[in-house]
């Protein structure tokens, strides 16, 4: 489905093809969101093509995922409709192969993003060696003008394992939303110890709700792993899939924000503690070494209780502050400086 936003005169054309898209939430269709209202903002025309309007399948192991069954010709007529300036494919799904073989059949340029560390992901769900999926990885991503990444982490990561053009698109948060404000008493279950996002094997869940921590254990979200996590560990309180300012509460009332995944690019939800004024404990591995400020506005340990108790310890105002220096408009124009307009073919 293409979704249009008019600009004033001489902006561009851009077209964003996604095969994550809401009623997912995650990091990746955050920050599609935020980078196409901050386009909108920028004076530029957006037309997205994503899972709306064709028919889907579930993912198999992850149902909340919506697979486009046979998008080819249709995604094709899409792009030629609207004749973008320029394209970006946002993921490595049916509607990204889809545009992807269009293009590379037309002569039309694109920028691709490494939003996903999936080689991981599906080595954590199948055990398939991260090597065969690295592979069709550079497959994928070797004819785009540029592979914008999250971090300078993962950027030299990929370059090690063989990747080329390389180019960083940080991320932002919205700070209006998360901010810090008055927080609820909870004097006798304090201190509250804080996960929010996917709940599913790739995020390392046990790894935190196993952890013999003082006070309460918070999960907002929900995932594949849910129900199987509430059976093993009732201790916790699941509270399931919270937005808006209803997330933003559990953020600002909690004392830690607990990050135990090991695969993430780049990890939204610490920004949206940190702007809220709690700090992170995570391990010191690719997303939290570029977005936590160690001792600052989180703790990195690879002894993750120990990361947790310490980061209790942290002014609050200090995450704030850290979380500040991140803004969607900064990263929408990284975002628009590295794509290749057809004008700029060479």
């Amino acid at each position: 489905m293409v979704d249009r936003m008019k600009p004033p005169p001489r902006s561009l054309r851009i077209a964003i093809v996604s095969d994550a898209w809401a009623p997912q939430v995650n990091g990746v269709v955050v920050t599609l969101r935020s980078t196409i209202r901050e386009l909108a903002r920028m004076g530029h025309e957006v037309a997205t093509i994503t899972p709306d309007g064709f028919r889907t399948v579930p993912c198999p192991t992850y149902p909340e995922i919506r697979l486009s069954l046979f998008p080819g010709r249709r995604v094709g007529r899409l792009i030629d409709a609207f004749a973008p300036d320029a394209l970006h494919i946002a993921t490595e799904g049916p509607l990204g192969l889809a545009a992807r073989r269009h293009c590379l059949r037309n002569g039309v340029p694109f920028t691709t993003a490494y939003h996903t560390q999936f080689p991981e992901y599906v080595h954590a769900r199948s055990r398939l060696p991260v090597g065969v999926s690295y592979r069709w990885m550079r497959w994928f991503h070797a004819p785009a003008r540029a592979l914008m990444v999250a971090t300078p982490d993962i950027r030299r990561r990929l370059a090690a394992r063989g990747f080329a053009n390389l180019a960083l698109w940080s991320r932002g948060v919205d700070t209006d939303l998360f901010r810090p404000s008055p927080r609820a008493s909870f004097e006798s279950r304090r201190p509250i110890f804080l996960y929010a996002g996917r709940v599913a094997v790739e995020k390392n869940l046990p790894a935190f709700l196993a952890l013999d921590l003082p006070g309460v254990k918070w999960v907002v979200g929900d995932g594949p792993a849910r129900a199987e996590l509430q059976r093993r560990f009732p201790d916790a309180a699941f509270f399931g899939m919270k937005t808006g300012t209803e997330l933003a509460w559990y953020y600002r009332n909690a004392d830690a924000f607990v990050f135990p995944s090991r695969t993430d690019t780049f990890g939204l939800v610490m920004l949206e503690a940190m702007a809220s004024g709690t700090p992170v404990a995570a391990y010191p591995v690719s997303g939290p070494v570029d977005v936590v400020e160690h001792g600052v506005s989180g703790v990195l340990d690879d002894d993750l209780r120990a990361a947790a108790l310490a980061a209790l310890d942290l002014p609050r105002a200090a995450a704030r502050e850290r979380a500040l220096a991140s803004s969607w408009a900064r990263a929408t124009e990284q975002f628009v400086a590295h794509l290749h307009p057809r004008d700029a073919r060479g």
